[in-house]
């Protein structure tokens, strides 16, 4: 398959003072289009040209770091855009995604503490995750492009800890920008959409 940059599923200045335009532009506009650009460039010739984005995420996995690195960026931040909406967060979950969250991480308040805790103690680049392993809800971290589909889980949320996310808006205070992220950006119901594929 060939990569090819999704457009925003909202306007640049619409998560407003959580997320500027100016980072929307740079980080949609310049660092996902050159995952896309950097990854067709690497898949050319390769066993994976023709593959689906999951299937090149997986079987490039420590074989091909050029190939994986960008296909899994670009598998990323598909979904990172989509975590995202105007006026989103809040405590109000789609009622059988809390009831799961209640179950395998008890409940939404500890969830949204160990969440946070998870994307700050990622060291460097890197994103935070809740993902199904084996039927069950977990908290993950993941270093540089890295996502939970090589460990055998799906992601259901992912946020993007990457300095190019959130410096523009918050400098160095990574821990603002997941509470910010956590409580008025995320968009439970493609949460919640992902959870029931899983």
């Amino acid at each position: 398959m060939t990569f090819t940059l999704p457009p925003l599923p909202y306007a640049y200045d619409a998560l407003g003072q959580f997320m500027s335009k100016e980072t929307l532009e740079f980080h949609h506009d310049k660092h996902h289009q050159a995952y896309v650009t950097n990854g067709n460039n690497a898949l050319k010739g390769t066993e994976w040209e023709g593959k689906s984005l999951e299937e090149i995420v997986k079987g490039s996995f420590g074989k091909n770091p050029a190939v994986f690195n960008n296909a899994s960026q670009h598998y990323n931040h598909i979904h990172f855009w989509s975590w995202m909406k105007p006026n989103g967060g809040g405590t109000k979950l789609p009622g059988k995604l809390e009831k799961k969250i209640n179950e395998d991480l008890g409940g939404f308040e500890k969830f949204k503490t160990d969440f946070q805790a998870a994307g700050v103690g990622q060291f460097g680049s890197g994103w935070a995750w809740l993902q199904v392993k084996n039927g069950k809800l977990e908290i993950a971290k993941t270093p540089n492009g890295e996502n939970p589909l090589v460990h055998g889980a799906t992601p259901i949320l992912g946020v993007d800890v990457w300095e190019h996310s959130y410096y523009i808006d918050y400098r160095n205070r990574r821990p603002d920008y997941l509470k910010a992220f956590v409580e008025n950006l995320v968009n439970w119901e493609y949460v919640e959409s992902l959870f029931d594929k899983a």
